[in-house]
C-alpha cells in the first residue's frame, strides 16, 4: 500500500477515534452524496438509450429516481450554492462565479453545516462547491465540513494543454482529450484519485459510531472529455449520427441563446472556423462530440461503482444528481447556459435503507435541486428545517420542499408549488456577445434576466429588465417570451407564444412568475 494512502487511513482511523470517545452510539443513518458536473440524464435506467451506465442503473433500480428535477441555474457555482444553501440564485446574489454568499448576501447554512450542528462527521471530497471566491477559497471550510476538503492532485492540469495531437504529437487543449493515463501528469484523473480518497474514507469510517455526511464530487463529464480513451471504444460514434431535430426553435428570441463559447475556446473546435454567434458544427464534429460525452458518462459510471463498494446499504441514504444538464447539439447549442430543459434537468436518485422500493419507483413529479436540503435531512431523521418566510433571513430555513411525501406514495397536498419548478439565466444584452461574453456575464454586466417555471406540461420563460446594482426586476421591460407545450413538443422545439388558443395559459404562467419573482 502506497505511503501516503497509508497515511490518510490512519490519520481517519486517529479521528473517528477521538470523535467516537466523546460520541454515543445514534440511530442517524450515514449519508453518501454523489455530484456530477454537467451531467444531464444520460442513464440507461432513465431511458437513455445511448448510455452504458450499469452502476447508476443498479443504484436507481435500489431506490427511487425522478425524472423532473431542476437546476436554478444551469451555470456551476451559482447552481451549487443553491442546492447547497436551499436558496435561489436571487437569495445567494450569485450569478457568476465572483462572490461569497455569507459576506455579500447572509450567512445562510448549507446542508453539511446543517448535519455537522447535528452530530455528524462532515467531508467534501472533490467538486462540490465551486473552488474560488464563490465558496471563500475554502470549500466553505470549516464551517460546512469537519475535515479539509479534498481536491485531487491533478486537478490542476484539467484545462491545462495535456490533450496529445496524433498528427503533429503537439500538446493541445482540446475538447475531445481521449487519453493514455500513463501518459498524463502524475499518471492519472482527477476523479481517479477522488475515487481512491473517498474509499479511504468510507473504509476508515466503517466502524465508527459517529453518523458521517460525505459528499463526493466528479468532474465528469465537464469539459473538456479527458478520459482514458477505451471508454471510446464501448460507444459506436455511429449510433450519434442524428437528432430529430438540430436548428434553433421556432420563434427563439435571440436573448435566449446559448453561443456555447466554452466549447469555441477549446483548441480543436477553434481550428473548425465556427461562425459565431449560430455556428452550426460541422456533422462530423458533432457525432464526435456526443460520443465523447458518454464515453465520460460511462468512465465516471465505473468509478460510481468502485465508490459504491465500499458503502453499507444498511445503514447509507444515497443521494445522486448533478449541478445541471448539458446540450448536445438540441436547437443547434451546444454545453450549457440556457433555460431550456436539456440545461436544466438532472437526474435524481434517492436510496434509504428504511424505505422499501415500490415496483413503479420512478417518479415524475416536477422538483427542484432546491429540495434536495429539507429532503437528505427529513431521511437522516433529523430536524426539520422550515419553508423560508422571508428568504433573505439568515435563520436556518430553505426555499425548497421536502419530496419525501412522493417517495411515500405521493402528496395530498393542494399546494401548486408541489408541481412547479422555477430558474433563471442572466445576459448582458439581447444578441450574444463575444465580450461580455453572454453565456457567462459577471454580475456588474447583467441587464435582462431570465425568470423560467416548468410545471408538468408547460414550460414559460420571461426575459426581463435587471438591475445588477440593485438587484430589481423591471416586468415592465419585456425582452422575449417563450412557451413549450411538453405534450406535444418535449424536446421544445416549438415557441407557441403567439399563439392565440394558448393565450390564457401564458396569460396565468406569466402572473405565477411574476409572483414568484416581484
Amino acid at each position: 500500500m502506497p505511503v501516503l494512502k497509508l497515511l490518510r487511513i490512519l490519520t481517519y482511523l486517529m479521528t473517528v477515534g477521538m470523535l467516537s470517545a466523546q460520541a454515543q452510539p445514534v440511530s442517524q443513518p450515514n449519508v453518501l452524496l454523489i455530484m456530477l458536473d454537467d451531467f444531464r440524464p444520460a442513464i440507461k435506467a432513465f431511458g437513455d438509450v445511448n448510455a452504458i451506465t450499469p452502476n447508476i442503473d443498479r443504484l436507481a433500480q435500489k431506490g427511487y429516481y425522478f425524472t423532473n428535477v431542476f437546476a436554478q441555474q444551469s451555470i456551476c457555482a451559482p447552481s451549487r450554492n443553491s442546492l447547497l444553501t436551499g436558496r435561489r440564485p436571487d437569495t445567494t446574489k450569485l450569478y457568476d462565479f465572483y462572490s461569497y454568499w455569507r459576506e455579500f448576501a447572509g450567512n445562510f447554512t448549507t446542508i453539511p453545516q446543517y448535519f455537522k450542528e447535528n452530530g455528524y462527521s462532515t467531508q467534501s471530497i472533490g467538486k462540490i462547491f465551486h473552488p474560488g471566491v464563490s465558496s471563500n477559497y475554502s470549500d466553505d471550510y470549516p464551517l460546512s465540513w469537519s475535515y479539509v476538503p479534498y481536491h485531487a492532485p491533478t486537478a490542476e492540469f484539467m484545462n491545462k494543454p495535456v490533450c496529445i495531437d496524433k498528427a503533429t504529437g503537439k500538446l493541445k487543449k482540446n475538447l475531445l482529450c481521449p487519453v493514455v493515463l500513463e501518459l498524463q501528469p502524475q499518471g492519472t484523473l482527477p476523479d481517479l484519485q477522488s475515487t481512491a480518497e473517498a474509499r479511504t474514507f468510507l473504509k476508515a469510517k466503517r466502524n465508527s459510531s459517529q453518523p458521517f455526511f460525505l459528499a463526493v464530487g466528479y468532474h465528469k463529464p465537464h469539459v473538456p472529455f479527458r478520459i482514458p480513451e477505451r471508454y471510446l471504444d464501448l460507444h459506436d460514434v455511429n449510433k450519434f449520427k442524428t437528432l430529430d431535430l438540430d436548428y434553433p426553435p421556432h420563434g427563439l428570441p435571440s436573448v435566449a441563446w446559448n453561443a456555447y463559447q466554452d466549447l469555441r475556446s477549446r483548441d480543436d473546435i477553434k481550428e473548425l472556423n465556427v461562425s459565431f454567434p449560430f455556428g452550426p458544427i460541422p456533422d462530423e464534429t458533432k457525432v464526435k462530440i456526443r460520443q465523447h460525452y458518454y464515453a465520460a458518462v460511462t468512465y465516471v459510471d465505473e468509478l460510481i461503482g468502485r465508490l459504491l463498494a465500499e458503502v453499507n446499504f444498511d445503514n447509507t441514504v444515497i443521494v445522486l444528481t448533478s449541478d445541471h444538464g448539458w446540450s448536445l447539439g438540441e436547437h443547434a447549442e451546444w454545453s450549457k447556459f440556457s433555460n431550456y430543459d436539456v440545461a436544466l434537468n438532472v437526474p435524481l436518485i434517492v436510496y434509504s435503507p428504511d424505505i422499501a422500493t415500490r415496483p413503479n419507483n420512478k417518479i415524475s413529479r416536477v422538483g427542484e435541486l432546491l429540495d434536495l436540503f429539507p429532503t437528505l435531512v427529513e431521511l437522516a431523521g433529523l430536524p426539520p428545517v422550515e419553508r423560508c418566510e422571508d428568504a433573505s433571513k439568515e435563520d436556518t430555513c430553505v426555499e425548497g420542499k421536502s419530496l419525501l411525501p412522493f417517495i411515500r406514495g405521493g402528496s395530498t397536498s393542494a399546494d401548486a408549488s408541489l408541481d412547479e419548478a422555477f430558474s433563471q439565466y442572466p445576459r448582458p444584452g439581447t444578441y450574444p456577445t463575444v465580450y461580455p461574453n453572454s453565456d457567462k456575464p459577471k454580475l456588474h454586466q447583467i441587464q435582462i434576466m431570465g425568470y423560467t417555471m416548468r410545471t408538468e406540461r408547460f414550460r414559460y420563460t420571461a426575459w426581463i429588465g435587471f438591475d445588477p446594482a440593485t438587484f430589481k426586476r423591471d416586468w415592465s421591460q419585456l425582452y422575449g417570451e417563450e412557451l413549450y407545450d411538453h405534450s406535444i413538443d418535449p424536446k421544445e422545439n416549438l415557441n407557441l407564444l403567439d399563439r392565440p388558443q394558448l393565450g390564457e395559459v401564458k396569460s396565468w404562467l406569466k402572473l405565477r412568475l411574476q409572483q414568484k419573482f416581484l
